[in-house]
């Protein structure tokens, strides 16, 4: 169940692209997991090398601001980011971090919240977040419903195969 979700924070800064999450040389790549090899290339050269599949990362105003390429989603999900912690979120890409299963907190956050490799807990129907290292919890606006239930789905594909196929 994705309800609950724990990792360690992987920091950004404020108004990261589409074209800064999937640069456009990579966007012919016809393999995805290539296409993933190029994350955050310019902005963050190390980043393919340092995050792992136990990562939440958590970034600054506008994240995913541009166009409303999902691939800017999908590398995320294919290098095994559990989910996004950003001060806000451009509209499209929010909902495309949904759509492909991985969860999107909105919050506020300030520096003395969360520092890279802080280890976090996140319970989303309480609408909490543990920073087990700092050893402090962080309230957040518990996502919709409707919107939870995709994330349950591991996204909206699966949601519509799962009504689809039903009996």
């Amino acid at each position: 169940m994705i309800d609950k979700i724990e990792g360690y924070a992987y920091i950004l800064g404020d108004y990261i692209n589409t074209d800064d999450i999937v640069p456009t040389i990579a966007l012919t790549l016809r393999d995805t997991t290539e296409m993933a090899k190029n994350t955050l290339k310019y902005l963050h050269p190390n980043f393919v090398g340092m995050v792992t599949k136990n990562n939440i990362i958590v970034a600054g105003e506008n994240f995913g601001t541009g166009s409303s390429r999902e691939e800017a989603v999908n590398v995320f999900k294919i290098l095994g980011v559990k989910a996004i912690i950003a001060k806000s979120f451009a509209r499209i890409y929010f909902r495309n971090l949904i759509n492909l299963g991985i969860p999107g907190i909105q919050l506020n956050w300030d520096k003395k919240d969360f520092s890279q490799d802080d280890h976090l807990k996140i319970t989303l129907n309480k609408g909490l977040i543990f920073n087990k290292t700092k050893n402090k919890e962080i309230n957040f606006k518990k996502l919709p419903d409707f919107l939870t239930k995709i994330l349950e789905d591991e996204g909206i594909l699966n949601q519509l195969k799962k009504k689809l196929f039903k009996g």
